[in-house]
């Protein structure tokens, strides 16, 4: 069991332990269909979302991420448009869970590399939750229209659903 130890920007003196080999053992119900790296060097949450924690990380993932140094930058999501709500509004709908400030991706990632927490569950009901985003692109767009609902499609992309093959 390996601890990791955080302290970036929104984290500090926070640790979790990795429990679970990276990439296995995930719960039944739960199926991303991209990877943290993958999502990353696709270009999601304007380039933005990790600059501060990349040590948390392996340093891998970062090899073809798609990261904008100063501001959000909306041209390096895949889709090239704004997908996000700010993080204000998440703290507001009560959507953020003390041990992952930054949300769902942070949980995401963190589980990915082998974290397991009580925060589970409901972090998994809400990615299952946003399936639903993929039935409208399905239902109002023709196949691999990628010019068709692309807010949806890079929203999808930010919860781990490969939009790019609907």
């Amino acid at each position: 069991m390996k601890t990791v130890y955080v302290s970036d920007k929104m984290q500090k003196n926070y640790s979790y332990q990795l429990t679970e080999p990276e990439a296995n053992n995930f719960d039944s119900e739960f199926k991303p269909e991209l990877t943290p790296k993958e999502l990353l060097a696709l270009g999601v949450f304007g380039g933005k979302y990790m600059n501060d924690c990349r040590d948390e990380f392996p340093a891998d993932w970062f090899s073809q991420a798609r990261l904008s140094a100063e501001k959000k930058d909306i041209s390096l999501n895949y889709y090239a448009v704004d997908a996000s709500q700010p993080l204000s509004e998440w703290q507001r709908k009560g959507w953020l869970h003390h041990q992952d400030p930054r949300g769902w991706f942070q949980w995401y990632c963190r589980y990915y590399r082998g974290r397991r927490t009580d925060d589970d569950r409901r972090q998994i009901k809400r990615w299952k939750a946003f399936r639903r985003h993929a039935a409208a692109v399905r239902k109002n767009c023709e196949q691999y229209d990628f010019n068709c609902r692309k807010k949806q499609r890079q929203a999808l992309l930010h919860w781990a659903y490969d939009s790019r093959n609907i």
